[in-house]
């Protein structure tokens, strides 16, 4: 069996008294996508940095991180080498061209004006970007920007690809096709580490992901598997709490699981057809019947939502 190309061992961090991350441990196989999902500060971003060198993680004698065969806290440079990182911020020089961006970050690779120029022209048509080759970064859309940073990522043609959020407060049909891009490198053999809090971003591309919260590992596995293994096929979702009252006489508790967060009220069953009946006493507008996601995992592991502050 092929060893892991990351292995994590029970890894922490404290800034300021403030455990960030809380005895992690996990292992990624090669030409994977694996996951960090959780709420804003529940430490996938620490965890990422560490892997990469940019933090060092506590306790260093009784913890390990191997990636790639290097120990981030002693050889980051290899690891740097091997990787490329998409950060959450768009930190573009927006004083020059797209052309210009991406060969100024392949000078630093020390990559040869020949190959750099191929591989910045393959690059860019892989990203669909090969049109603007000569715009100026405010002119792009925040797509296009996204999609020249992984454009950027990959010039040196990386074992590693880090994803920080790498669609965060894009539409749908844009986040779609960078999604579609990320499984072609995963199939070219590129190995990727996401950390997302969009529940449906992890379940259509992560192979493995880890829920955390709060530092702590919540919940490991393949997304798919996890949502078979540990939550109700099925959502009966109601917005505002007070339209629920007309539920709670017809109830059975063997066959249906009430969760509240805020002002939304959810009925998981695995069973559609009594979700259906249950919902009888409802207008149309109250409510809505669906399958259940990674969100709905999340709020029974932890009593919160995914979108809730720590």
């Amino acid at each position: 069996m092929k060893a892991p190309i990351i292995s994590v061992k029970n890894v922490s961090k404290t800034f300021y008294n403030v455990k960030a991350v809380r005895n992690l441990s996990f292992d990624v196989k090669e030409a994977s996508c694996f996951g960090f999902l959780g709420p804003n500060g529940a430490g996938k971003t620490t965890m990422m940095k560490m892997i990469y060198g940019k933090a060092l993680r506590d306790d260093f004698y009784r913890s390990s991180i191997n990636v790639m065969g290097f120990d981030p806290a002693v050889d980051s440079l290899s690891i740097k080498e091997l990787s490329g990182v998409v950060p959450q911020e768009d930190n573009l020089d927006e004083e020059i061209n797209v052309y210009q961006n991406l060969f100024i970050y392949s000078r630093f690779y020390a990559i040869p004006h020949d190959e750099a120029k191929k591989r910045i022209e393959n690059l860019l048509d892989f990203m669909e970007l090969s049109d603007k080759k000569k715009s100026m970064i405010k002119e792009l859309s925040g797509g296009m920007k996204r999609r020249l940073i992984i454009a950027r990522a990959l010039l040196n043609n990386p074992r590693l690809l880090i994803l920080d959020e790498p669609t965060t407060g894009l539409d749908p049909q844009v986040r779609h096709t960078i999604w579609d891009k990320l499984r072609r490198l995963k199939k070219e053999g590129v190995t990727m580490l996401l950390t997302t809090h969009y529940m449906e971003e992890a379940f259509e591309i992560c192979d493995q992901i880890i829920i955390m919260d709060k530092g702590e590992k919540v919940l490991e596995g393949n997304p798919r598997k996890l949502l078979d293994k540990h939550i109700e096929k099925y959502i009966l979702q109601i917005i505002n709490k007070k339209k629920a009252f007309c539920l709670e006489k017809s109830l059975n508790p063997k066959k249906v699981r009430k969760e509240e967060t805020g002002e939304m009220v959810i009925y998981a069953s695995d069973d559609l057809k009594y979700l259906e009946n249950l919902a009888n006493c409802l207008n149309s507008s109250d409510f809505y019947i669906r399958q259940s996601n990674l969100e709905d995992l999340f709020l029974k592991m932890t009593g919160r939502s995914l979108n809730e502050d720590q």
